[in-house]
């Protein structure tokens, strides 16, 4: 064990001594690689801060469930009961029939509300389920629909269904962009390491008389490839944080224009940390493919 970490430390410092000794070239190949994977990364965060966005201008969205005009006070007490009961909701609220009337008199509508024989609203409970996931808001009419005593159920979650749809729209797109630009930095990565081969042909050569395994001449290769993603990660991860700063004093505006409280949210460090592993896994893939081929070309 002790060996195999000595080997891949020599390979490593290896790796490094390469990328030190090729400045530009390093420099070049980490702001290729890290634009590159900006784009999809800055697409994700900016959708997930779109939704917050959207979520926090529209307000959450509420069920609303009206009582019969015979529901009594025992009826609306079992109906409270139930919903105390019910572990996929946020808050509820009562809003009593008499309550109801007067914030419609006091709405202006106080001479219609004159002419009327009796109350002709009825109780009702504002619901704020759970989470807005669209599945959970009919599941719980369904659920309330068959409760005793219950007139009417309506969905205020209209907006919902469509900000789930354009967010998952977008989330696609994203995927997409980002599933292309992979496959174009394995290319990168596939074209950097085949010129390194190239250019160390003789080395290699020599090496390999000397007795030199397969792993051994391979593993410094390997090592750049990680490490050249490694470093493309980290300029990804400075493009998007940058972005996010710029873009917050503006977005942070338009919220407060529409009444909403929104700051612009960086990645955060699941994302980074994910983030770098995948560059550093396309690093490895591209070396993989480009080691395979040409040095057993190279043989």
């Amino acid at each position: 064990m002790r060996a195999w970490f000595y080997q891949h430390r020599k390979a490593l410092a290896h790796a490094l001594s390469r990328l030190v000794g090729q400045p530009i070239g390093t420099v070049l190949s980490a702001l290729v690689v890290g634009i590159a994977l900006a784009l999809p990364a800055g697409g994700f965060v900016l959708v997930d801060n779109v939704g917050s966005l959207a979520r926090g201008v529209t307000g959450s969205p509420e069920i609303s469930l009206y009582l019969s005009l015979e529901a009594t006070d025992d009826d609306v007490k079992d109906i409270e009961a139930r919903l105390r009961d019910s572990k996929e909701l946020s808050g509820f609220q009562f809003v009593a029939r008499d309550a109801a009337l007067k914030q419609l008199a006091d709405n202006g509508l106080a001479d219609v509300l004159d002419g009327l024989p009796g109350n002709p609203l009825p109780h009702a409970f504002i619901i704020t389920p759970a989470n807005e996931d669209p599945a959970l808001f009919e599941t719980l009419k369904a659920r309330f629909s068959a409760w005793p005593m219950v007139e009417h159920v309506q969905l205020d979650a209209a907006w919902v269904q469509r900000l789930h749809a354009l967010l998952a729209l977008a989330e696609l797109c994203v995927s997409l962009l980002a599933i292309l630009l992979a496959c174009a930095l394995v290319i990168i990565t596939f074209n950097t390491i085949r010129l390194q081969i190239l250019t160390q042909r003789a080395e290699i050569e020599v090496t390999r008389l000397l007795g030199a395994t397969d792993q051994f001449i391979r593993r410094p290769f390997y090592w750049l490839g990680c490490l050249q993603g490694l470093l493309g990660g980290v300029v990804a991860w400075g493009v998007v944080s940058g972005g996010v700063a710029l873009l917050r004093p503006p977005a942070e505006e338009l919220a407060a224009a529409y009444g909403a409280v929104f700051a612009l949210n960086g990645p955060t460090t699941d994302q980074v940390a994910l983030l770098l592993l995948i560059a550093v896994f396309l690093g490895w893939l591209g070396t993989a493919l480009s080691v395979r081929q040409h040095l057993r070309a190279a043989e």
